[in-house]
């Protein structure tokens, strides 16, 4: 069977589930519309989904995935603003309760922002990957004599704090998280060793959810 062929296949079995049987989630999708109370910022690695990851229904999650799931800083030059535009739907329009930002264990757009792997001048990878550019100067500042797996996975993990710095510069993501009606998480889901870590501010480490 062809990659596309197992797509139509999944479909049908995914139309047989929901539609066929009259499932009363769908109904109560396509009547009330989506009403998410969890955003999550995800990586599009193909490894990392998060309504696989976290077991989760249609509807359960409002999903925004980029390039090592990074999130820009809140700023009105250039033209195209497709994760701001995403974040902002969500928190203002669907009025989610909690964002999360989802890291990952071999995120390839970490390893070409620390390895250097490709310039600016042939890759829209690189340009992107500089908004975590202190993730990798904190690396080369802090961990310079640390292995290579042990560096990528402290880059991994300090570009989600990057990531939560940056959503605090949209004033109504930080007018939100002020009133208490949104929490920011960070999380790190290793897909070596298959464990979900989440980012304590007070110990400011990674640890196990």
């Amino acid at each position: 069977m062809t990659a596309i062929a197992r797509l139509v296949e999944g479909f049908r079995r995914f139309r047989a589930q929901h539609f066929e049987h009259n499932d009363s989630l769908y109904r109560q999708l396509v009547k009330q519309g989506q009403t998410p109370d969890t955003l999550v910022v995800a990586c599009c690695d193909s490894r990392v989904d998060p309504a696989l990851v976290f077991g989760c229904d249609p509807g359960d999650l409002f999903v925004i995935r980029n390039v090592a799931n990074l999130v820009p800083p809140a700023e009105n030059q250039g033209h195209y603003h497709g994760t701001s535009a995403a974040l902002e739907f969500g928190v203002r329009n669907l009025r989610v309760q909690h964002l999360i930002v989802l890291g990952h264990a071999q995120c390839g757009g970490i390893h070409a922002l620390l390895e250097r792997a490709v310039s600016k001048d042939e890759s829209f990878i690189a340009e992107w990957m500089d908004i975590a550019d202190a993730a990798r100067q904190h690396v080369e500042r802090e961990h310079a004599n640390a292995d290579s797996k042990t560096r990528h996975r402290i880059c991994e993990q300090s570009a989600i704090l990057v990531s939560l710095e940056n959503l605090m510069t949209f004033s109504w993501i930080r007018e939100r998280v002020e009133r208490g009606e949104l929490a920011l998480h960070g999380w790190y889901f290793d897909i070596e060793g298959g464990d979900l870590l989440g980012y304590n501010p007070a110990t400011r480490q990674f640890v196990t959810l």
